[in-house]
């Protein structure tokens, strides 16, 4: 696209000043010989010289030096070339427009052949030194030496292109779905308020020939007026501001680094299902823990270091405490779980607690149970089996009757060697079901702790993932 004054406006100028007759003069006739057909051109050659015979550019033209010189002031946002958070520099290019009325370049429009306007090059002419306030570029470029618009009035229009590097403060707090105000500020350097009146042409930016950006999305760009008086002079200097509004299009990073953290948080929870002997429950939730600080070293590598933790960075760090606390406590569960045949029996309230209320509620029973079947007493099987190992085995009962009903001076059965041999059998039996039965019990409330700690964990993951989502909106 071409600025304004290159379109309709522009051409017609030109055919009026450089091709068409003077509005006061009959058209020429055909028969008019060739050399009069460059009177335009040697009156524009005349004009330029007519005007800068005594004319500087290095004076303010005015021909009242107390009073100020009105310079409007309009920008057209064209592109966003880059936005570099962890820098906090924006880039874009511009086009600049400023225009201003020169008292010493005004002339009769009729002495010179009706020529209105003439485009000369802008080191010619004196520019007012507006510069970029906020400027980040290290080699400190200004805009494009193009030429002016001169008219016959003495106003001047200078349009010129311009790459900017400007400093943008920018607010990470909710990366991915954040938006951003970056200010670009306008003004003169040396003239102040007195000599140099600045003024925005419109209230905006213009945003016609804006070129879609992939990332952000320019929600509009105000501009306002300001003057300001700093610490160095005791004048006022006034600038234009002119404020991006930008909104980032979040789906590249929904889908490269907030999905994949989702979906391998719920892998942590699985962790508690895995049976322990299995030997893989410390490993994944080590491997999960991993992938996630992955994934936390990628967003910390493109965010500003600033005290502000992204909204992304958020739900890595809660996600990553939680993963390491099932990780702890997947190590605690296992110790239950591979108590040996020297442990305790399981507390009368970890009976009634665990392997009776949190069993029923997370649907843990032993093999061949389900959770449509009936649940046994859990008393029964404690108390049968006690029945069971406190009596004596059915070996030890056929001998011991046997010992009874045996005389003693016709079977040897009567023997106290053998009494005693059996008796040691029967208590070494005894004391090791005993010790299967206390196994079996910590290992049912291993079990019974794993699925109940899997669905907090689930449920902490799926809460987590609603508040990033809710804040996001």
């Amino acid at each position: 696209m071409l600025p304004q004054h290159r379109s309709a406006g522009y051409w017609g100028s030109l055919g009026r000043s450089l091709a068409a007759p003077s509005a006061a003069a009959p058209p020429a006739p055909l028969w008019v010989p060739a050399g009069c057909q460059g009177a335009q051109g040697r009156f524009a050659y005349k004009l330029l010289h007519d005007l800068f015979a005594n004319y500087t550019s290095a004076l303010r033209p005015v021909e009242d030096t107390e009073r100020a010189l009105n310079v409007t002031l309009q920008v057209t946002l064209s592109q966003i070339i880059d936005m570099d958070e962890r820098n906090q520099v924006l880039t874009t290019y511009l086009w600049v427009r400023q225009a201003w009325l020169d008292a010493h370049l005004a002339w009769d429009k009729d002495t010179y052949g009706g020529i209105d306007s003439i485009r000369i090059p802008s080191s010619y002419v004196w520019r007012p030194d507006i510069i970029l306030y906020n400027n980040a570029d290290d080699r400190f470029g200004g805009s494009m030496e193009t030429n002016v618009v001169l008219r016959s009035d003495g106003l001047i229009m200078w349009d010129s292109p311009a790459i900017t590097k400007s400093s943008c403060k920018v607010d990470v707090s909710y990366f991915p779905f954040d938006g951003q105000r970056c200010r670009l500020t306008f003004g003169s350097w040396t003239y102040n308020g007195n000599q140099i009146d600045l003024h925005n042409r419109l209230d905006t930016a213009d945003l016609t020939d804006f070129v879609e950006n992939v990332e952000w999305e320019v929600l509009g760009m105000p501009a306002t007026r300001n003057v300001i008086t700093y610490g160095c002079c005791s004048e006022p200097y006034p600038d234009v501001t002119y404020t991006l509004l930008l909104r980032r299009r979040a789906s590249f990073y929904v889908f490269n680094l907030l999905l994949p953290c989702i979906m391998v948080s719920f892998l942590a929870p699985l962790g508690f299902y895995l049976p322990a002997d299995s030997g893989e429950k410390v490993s994944l939730g080590v491997t999960v823990l991993l992938a996630l600080t992955v994934f936390q070293l990628l967003v910390a590598e493109s965010m500003p270091p600033s005290e502000s933790v992204p909204l992304i960075g958020k739900y890595y760090i809660a996600t990553m405490t939680m993963i390491t606390a099932s990780t702890a406590l997947t190590i605690f569960i296992m110790n239950i779980h591979h108590c040996g045949p020297g442990a305790r029996p399981v507390p009368p309230w970890a009976r009634r607690l665990i392997l009776h209320h949190m069993a029923r509620l997370c649907c843990v029973y032993e093999v061949g149970e389900s959770c449509k079947s009936p649940q046994r007493v859990l008393g029964e099987r404690a108390d049968g089996g006690d029945a069971v190992g406190l009596g004596e085995s059915p070996g030890e009962g056929e001998v011991g009757a046997e010992a009874r009903g045996c005389p003693r001076d016709r079977c040897l059965c009567h023997h106290d060697g053998l009494l005693r041999n059996v008796g040691y059998i029967a208590g070494c039996f005894r004391r090791h079901r005993a010790a299967q039965r206390r196994t079996g019990e910590w290992k049912k409330v291993a079990k019974v702790m794993d699925r109940f700690f899997m669905w907090v964990f689930f449920l902490m993951v799926f809460l987590m993932s609603v508040l990033v989502l809710g804040q996001s909106a």
